[in-house]
Parts: structure tokens; sequence; C-alpha cells
């Protein structure tokens, strides 16, 4: 019988705790016969002992120092680079250390992968642990919502990069994220280009994991916070409205027109957010 050979990437920074719950959870996993699982972690220049910690608990795991300004997009794209070198891996498993997947995850990832024959990128859907309510997962085509989960495989048009397995046949034609992205965006990026390439992208047929949203109104948008703030928040590599990282985006996917009046958009609301209801 053929192995079914998996490379789970993953970025890091100072996150200790969640790192190694994130990764008991993947090794906590059901691992169907077939599959071979191995973990590369970049670790981005954590100061509070999370290579440590994951060596001596997980010694199995490839961790991969960071030059300490990889952030996640481009975090990913050295992680994924790594893995890639080492092996043609059948897929390669994006998973965020904050994402705690369910013992039955990569099974699921399994049959979907069976099921799209290996030629389609598989997102997984998470949700709020205190809540229950959906958090991450694939966008529907008509109005670019998340999708809800229904014991279907369903298409989408994009995906956030929580927890998502692509096959070695998407690899050979995107290759990895796009490190032009620092940060954010690099995972939507992902799966407009693989649209634009005819590749389907689906989520899976159940929630797969716990994640809470992080999604609030930033700190440059607030006519609270003073002009200098708002401005360093704003071109901050975290942030996740950068200008010039969106304008790339949107020329890219929506056009010149869009990209300008995007760019312009964000640039007038952090000088003066006064004149957005939020």
């Amino acid at each position: 019988m053929k192995t079914f050979e998996v490379a789970a990437i993953l970025t890091c920074f100072n996150r200790r705790e969640k790192t190694l719950a994130c990764l008991n959870a993947l090794f906590q996993n059901t691992i169907v016969n077939d599959m071979v699982l191995e973990v590369f972690l970049v670790d981005d220049g954590s100061t509070d002992g999370t290579s440590e910690a994951v060596k001596a608990s997980f010694p199995s795991v490839n961790v991969i120092k960071g030059s300490g300004d990889l952030f996640w997009n481009r975090g990913m794209h050295k992680a994924w680079t790594e893995a890639s070198k080492k092996k043609q891996f059948d897929y390669y498993l994006w998973l965020n250390d904050d994402t705690f997947i369910f013992p039955n995850a990569l099974s699921l990832f399994r049959e979907a992968a069976n099921e799209t024959k290996g030629q389609a990128i598989i997102a997984g859907t998470t949700m709020s642990e205190k809540t229950r309510k959906l958090t991450y997962g694939g966008f529907s085509f008509e109005a670019s919502q998340l999708l809800q989960p229904n014991g279907q495989l369903q298409k989408c048009k994009f995906f956030h990069g929580n927890v998502v397995l692509v096959p070695k046949a998407v690899f050979d034609v995107l290759g990895p994220h796009d490190p032009v992205f620092h940060h954010a965006i690099g995972d939507f990026d992902y799966g407009l280009r693989a649209l634009k390439n005819k590749i389907p992208s689906y989520i899976l047929t159940d929630f797969v994991a716990y994640c809470e949203d992080h999604e609030t109104l930033p700190k440059w948008c607030l006519p609270q916070v003073p002009l200098k703030k708002r401005f360093n928040a704003l071109y901050s590599p975290l942030g996740n409205s950068h200008p010039y990282f969106f304008f790339v985006f949107d020329y890219r996917h929506k056009g010149l027109l869009v990209a300008l009046k995007h760019f312009f958009s964000l640039n007038l609301r952090m000088l003066m957010p006064f004149l957005w209801k939020y």
C-alpha cells in the first residue's frame, strides 16, 4: 500500500504554551494506517523558550530558526520551502499554532483528499471553544461569507490559513506562500491564485478545530488613538490592512482601480477615522 506522506508546516513566535498545545493536539490525532506525518516548525526568534520546549516534548519536530522578522506568511513560506527541500511530500498541512485540531481531523482530511483525488485544496473550518460559533474557514463565491459545514464537501472561493491541506499537485503549480506578504493576506492570495489556475478549493464536511476569533477593530481605525499611533498601527507588518500589501493583493486580483481606491481609503480612514461609523 502506498503511504500518504504529509508535512505539517507551522510558524510561531513567543506563544510557547499555545504552540505546545497545538502540537499536542496534532500528535494526539487519529493517524490512519497509510499516513506518515512529519512536522516543520519555524520559530521566528522566540525568547520564551519555545524551541527548547518543543524539542523536549516533541523531538521528532523539525525546528527551523527564523530571522525574527518573518511574521506569519513569510514564516509559513520558510517552513514550506524547508519541508519541500527535504522530501517530495504527497500533501502539506498548514496549521496555525493557535488552532487545536480535533482527534478526527486528519481522518477527515484524508477522506477529502481521496474524494478529490489529490487535485484540490481542502480548508478546515474552526469554531470558538467558548461560544461554539464558526470563526475561520472558507468563503462562498456569492457573498464572500464564511461557509458553514453541512456534511458535504463545499467549494469555496478562498480561505483562511488556519488549517489547510494542499496536495503536491497544487504545490507543483503554485509553489509556497508568496513572500511578498509579511504577515497577513498570503492565505487569501493563495486561494485566489488557485482559482485563477482552475484549481478547486473546498471546505471539509465538518468542523475540525478550535480557534478563537481574533477579529477586532484595529487601533488605526479609532479616533481616540493619537495620529502617530494610528499611522504606526496601519503600517505595522503585523497589521491586517497594511496599505502596501493590500495594494499588491488588490492589483493582482481586482485590478489597478480597486487597488488605488483601497490604498487611498485606508490612509484616509487612518487620517480621519471620525468620518466612519464603528
